[in-house]
């Protein structure tokens, strides 16, 4: 049973039992009794459901619980021992809560906070319960005892839960559990006194109410998953003197003042208890005073903190070397931290990679392996960008009260130490650039073309005679993308460590795609610093070459294209199978289809569909070069042979080239001459003899990946696999649960704030599927938005969406009408768009929903707005004609053309997050949004900035005029009950925030 549903049935239970418990005066005592220990036994389920780390708080409050009880039914003159008695387990179960939270650590600052209301409240028990037992005449002196000791046992309790308060996140719901329960308490017992002070105690009255609340709040604390955070170390908090609990420390240190002013008022001539209210007084100026001249000390250690920050900061601007910085790093460390405080730093071995700049507090058993804390328990850990795509790692362990202080001032130099490394590495650069300038003056008149690549195999130098070889500047192009033949340049790079190579006979790849024999030379001065690379001299010799095609060149080729056609491929395919299957090695098969062959044919005619093929035949074989077979099967469809390869990586790699080949635009030609852009793209499927049992078999395998390539979109390439038939079962199988879901009503509503930035009051919502599987969870739109637009299932899931949504805001809006949300932002597909009723959806679903057309706000792409002009500027007029807004959503990631926004009737322009994550560092991007910004305020559209997860970020914007905002750093997408909250609405239901 889930916790929640164990909370709802104690819950039952103790309504149930208290009803019974006031309704049938004759079942008091057992009624009392049920509540009593079954909450006890409440706390002790609680303990095993969620194993805290620390059980026993959670036991002696179980045994407070167990003795309060027993004093009720053993109601003889030892009920008031058991009661007594359950004060010191309560008070000791609070006070180890207390140390558990703080993982034994004092917290002067937090005591002093609860010290001050508990001598407060204690002077109140004193001058008004226990005064009064005290000078009682009809009271014995063991009634007298008896009396006392209920006002001193709730003081003792109320001392440990404001100590629990004032140290822990009271948000939590175990804490609040708790000092509701404590309140029920302290009132109960409060009237429970006066009564037998006057002997008017009744059994079954009103006061008892509060001993059920005491009971009742202590089991839910039990219950809530956050007890076990509660009884477990946590992050060191030092309070800040916020407003609140500035107001409630200053009314707890006028309460002795208000109590001399009470007993003037009630012509009083003479105070009883005078010296206690002056001690009181006294005691709470005492701890006021010590709390002033905490805050004091911390102003003035945060002073000496930032001019040792000053002075750090000029240490590192000082360093000009990665050494350099290190010991920077130690030098403004050391005067950083407090005087006499024990510390250990610890910076790591530089390793490759990439990381992001931030500061964590984490305990020492989170420390990554060959750092430590120092012994210290906790320890702040952050990770630095250095130059050369290298990452370092600093640890700083030092006692937590000295880290929780030191926080921020490291975070302050971890961001200098950042600026530092990149100057330091831009610096680098430079000097780099200088050096190449140098080499290149120096190989400016060689005659034959001489590249130099990196490690990676990339040209990072190219002569000018390289142009005319591969018709332009082939600079920071991978070689492997210049030779048609990739495994025969793996094979002569893997060759060049064993010395210099000459004659090596390559086909490179030219303008157009027109294929280069070449001969090139290798010479390997990676280790010369002058160089830095392999050097690879080029001469074309495709005349040569040229020739000796022609005289080698077959029958069994297609008229058309002048490729293998598909009986010499399949001759040649059967040859190559039983040498790949005799030696062990891997053949591979890619089958290429045109996306757009028919429409180029059925548009332009068979004779601008024939050039299309020419070209796509010619980067075929310029890709594939003479070690594979390339061959046009029929229509528009192609066949590979890569053959002999050791691993299955060759035919993928050559499939990703012809992807990215083939998607480059194809100039065509009609019978009048006129010039056409047509595209050559293509999907391909792959397969490799190492799933297939025969060549034909092996046809079959790339036939099928292909099939799934197609599926999966245009332009890709999919790689056979033993499970693509159960893929596409699956995806059939999304389909249908996707309208299953639709009829079982499994989609539910999360919602993202939208906010002014001005003041950050939230004005709308926008609301965003979630799918509640059965069996998988709740699952974000990647899993199934994709799906849903194939099926058509994204039009009926996007009608539920607007209609709940808009039934959710009118909810909010008639629970709170002074509400400070103003509308709900539903997103709506292009396909949704387009079906002929749209706008008689979106108005059925206001007047089934009771809400205003003013209250929605539909967003739309901009590539709906780029299609179909006419017929969506028509729907849209309809839609702004019932009062419904239209917004553009994410702007600038399509065409982004600025006419339509003057155009086209839409109302808001929702600003993509992409333009957003770069504002802060990105001038032109500023100046870019900026711009935008201004040009639909003239417009009269109104902004929204998408994505903001920094309070810079929010600012700029601010100040650039931009009034709306999202993102995470105002709230992540929530649940509808925890909406209300932010909005200043009432809620009586919360829910967890997935």
């Amino acid at each position: 049973m889930s916790t929640r549903a164990v909370r709802a049935c104690f819950g039952v239970w103790i309504l149930a039992l208290a009803g019974v418990y006031y309704a049938v005066p004759g079942s008091h005592l057992y009624m009392w009794a049920a509540m009593g220990y079954s909450s006890a036994a409440t706390v002790l389920l609680g303990v095993r459901m969620h194993r805290p780390e620390r059980r026993l708080p959670w036991i002696l409050i179980s045994v407070a619980l167990v003795l309060f009880t027993t004093g009720d039914i053993w109601y003889n003159p030892l009920a008031d021992l058991f009661y007594l008695l359950a004060y010191p387990p309560l008070a000791a179960g609070l006070l180890l809560l207390v140390r558990a939270r703080g993982g034994g650590a004092a917290n002067r600052a937090a005591l002093l906070d609860a010290l001050v209301p508990t001598v407060g409240l204690g002077l109140l028990a004193w001058v008004y319960w226990i005064a009064p037992c005290a000078r009682a005449d009809h009271l014995s002196g063991l009634g007298k005892l008896v009396s006392i000791g209920y006002p001193l046992g709730d003081v003792l309790v109320l001392a440990m839960i404001l100590r629990l308060f004032t140290g822990a996140d009271r948000r939590q719901g175990a804490v609040a559990a708790l000092g509701a329960a404590v309140v029920g308490l302290l009132v109960a017992d409060v009237f429970y006194g006066q009564s037998r002070l006057y002997s008017a105690w009744v059994l079954g009255g009103p006061v008892d109410l509060g001993w059920i609340v005491f009971y009742a709040a202590t089991g839910f604390a039990a219950l809530s998953p956050t007890m076990r955070s509660l009884s477990a170390p946590g992050e060191p908090v030092i309070p800040e003197m916020g407003r609140h609990r500035l107001f409630w420390l200053t009314a707890a240190a006028l309460i002795a003042p208000a109590v001399l002013a009470v007993e003037y008022f009630q012509g009083r001539e003479a105070v009883a208890d005078a010296p206690v209210i002056a001690a009181a007084a006294a005691v709470m100026f005492l701890l006021v005073l010590g709390r002033v001249a905490d805050l004091a000390r911390i102003q003035r250690a945060a002073g000496l903190r930032e001019r040792a920050l000053r002075e750090a900061v000029a240490l590192l601007n000082a360093a000009v070397t990665d050494v350099g910085v290190a010991a920077a790093i130690r030098q403004a460390v050391a005067r950083l931290m407090p005087a006499g405080e024990p510390y250990h730093l610890q910076l790591s071995v530089p390793e490759p990679g990439a990381a992001t700049v931030g500061v964590n507090l984490v305990a020492a058993a989170d420390v990554p392996d060959g750092l430590d804390s120092g012994g210290f328990p906790h320890a702040l850990y952050t990770t630095q960008r250095l130059p050369g795509e290298r990452v370092g790692i600093m640890v700083l362990g030092a006692p937590d009260p000295v880290l929780q202080v030191m926080r921020p001032a490291f975070e302050t130099l971890s961001a200098q130490i950042t600026a530092v490394l990149d100057r330091i590495g831009l610096t680098d650069e430079v000097s780099r650039r200088e050096g190449e300038a140098r080499f290149r003056t120096l190989i400016q008149s060689a005659s034959d073309v001489i590249l130099i690549l990196d490690s990676d195999g990339v040209v990072r130098y190219a002569t000018p005679s390289a142009e005319t070889l591969f018709g332009a500047d082939p600079t920071g192009t991978p070689i492997a993308g210049l030779i048609a033949s990739p495994e025969a340049l793996r094979e002569v790079l893997d060759r060049v460590d064993s010395g210099d190579l000459d004659d090596i006979e390559l086909t490179a790849v030219g303008a157009g795609g027109r294929t280069i024999e070449i001969e090139c030379g290798l010479r390997d001065l990676r280790d010369d610093p002058t160089v830095g690379g392999l050097v690879m001299t080029l001469r074309d010799v495709t005349a040569r070459r040229g020739l000796e095609s022609d005289l080698t060149h077959q029958a069994f080729h297609d008229a058309l294209t002048g490729l293998a056609n598909r009986v010499l491929f399949k001759d040649r395919l059967e040859q190559a199978f039983c040498v790949a299957e005799r030696d062990g090695a891997t053949l591979g098969v890619l089958f290429v289809d045109l996306d757009d062959f028919k429409e180029v044919n059925d548009t332009l005619g068979h004779a601008v569909g024939d050039q299309l093929l020419l070209a796509v035949a010619r980067r075929i074989s310029a890709i594939i070069g003479a070690g594979s077979t390339a061959a046009r099967m029929g229509g528009d469809e192609f066949a590979v042979l890569v053959e002999q390869s050791d691993t299955v990586d060759a035919a993928e790699t050559v499939a990703a080239r012809l992807v990215e080949a083939l998607e480059a635009p194809i100039e065509v030609f009609d019978a009048d001459g006129g010039a056409h852009v047509v595209s050559g793209a293509a999907s391909i499927g792959v397969a490799t003899s190492r799933d297939a049992e025969s060549a034909t078999e092996l046809l079959r395998h790339a036939d099928l990946a292909l099939y799934l390539a197609k599926g999966s979109g245009k332009s890709g390439w999919r790689r056979y696999q033993s499970d693509l038939h159960t893929a596409m079962v699956q995806r059939l199988e999304m389909r249908t649960a996707l309208h299953e879901a639709i009829e079982g009503e499994q989609f539910v509503l999360q919602y993202q704030p939208i906010v002014e930035l001005a003041d950050q009051r939230i004005t709308g919502v926008e609301a965003l599927v979630r799918w509640q599987h059965p069996s998988r969870g709740l699952l974000g739109p990647f899993f199934f938005v994709e799906a849903a637009e194939e099926s058509g299932a994204i039009v009926g899931i996007g009608s539920w969406v607007i209609r709940e949504a808009l039934r959710q805001f009118a909810r909010w809006r008639a629970e709170n009408p002074e509400t400070t949300l103003r509308y709900v932002s539903v997103n709506v597909s292009a396909r949704q768009f387009r079906t002929a009723d749209f706008a008689d959806q979106v108005r059925r679903a206001l007047a089934e929903t009771g809400a205003r057309p003013q209250w929605l706000l539909l967003e739309i792409t901009e590539s709906l707005v780029l299609r179909d002009a006419e017929k969506v500027l028509a729907d849209l007029e309809e839609l702004r004609a019932m009062g419904v807004r239209i917004a553009i959503d994410d702007f600038g990631t399509g065409y982004s053309s600025l006419s339509y926004l003057r155009q086209m009737p839409v109302d808001v322009v929702k600003l993509d997050k992409s333009f957003i994550d770069d504002i802060l560092a990105s001038r032109q991007q500023h100046a870019l949004v900026d711009a935008i910004v201004t040009l639909s305020h003239n417009l009269d559209l109104a902004v929204v900035a998408e994505g903001i997860e920094e309070a810079g970020q929010r600012a700029a914007l601010d100040a650039m005029g931009c009034r709306y905002g999202q993102g995470y750093h105002f709230a992540k997408p929530l649940w509808p009950a925890d909406i209300p909250e932010l909005t200043g609405m009432p809620s009586t239901r919360r829910e967890a925030t997935v």
